[in-house]
């Protein structure tokens, strides 16, 4: 495996035990549709939670959150707008997102509730 596909890996996986950690219910990791994929699906209090996860190595190359374009929060909202109805479900949706820096020195999380929001 590609070292920055692992890295990416490991980041969802400890997103994943973040939000666990915080009590959220994970519904599905790496939710595909058409040209989508939403890195995690969770449910917490009543709320579903669509998280983008952004993992890197340095923060030389820019906050992650500069990675998430337009074109991408998209394809993220008809991807869970397609989750919801093929599921029929009937929850508020929110966007959240979680950069991560992992390198040598340390790991750093950030987790932005409502994060498109704030883009």
């Amino acid at each position: 495996m590609a070292e920055h596909n692992k890295l990416g890996n490991d980041g969802e996986d400890m997103a994943a035990a973040l939000l666990l950690n915080k009590g959220y219910e994970i519904l599905a990791k790496n939710y595909r549709h058409q040209k989508a994929e939403v890195d995690i699906i969770a449910l917490k209090d009543g709320i579903l939670v669509a998280v983008e996860v952004k993992t890197r190595s340095t923060p030389e190359f820019g906050d992650p959150r500069e990675f998430l374009k337009p074109a991408q929060i998209k394809r993220l909202v008809e991807a869970v707008d397609h989750f919801v109805n093929s599921r029929e479900l009937d929850y508020e949706v929110r966007f959240d997102f979680i950069g991560i820096i992992k390198n040598k020195l340390g790991t750093r999380l950030e987790h932005i509730e409502d994060a498109f929001l704030h883009f």
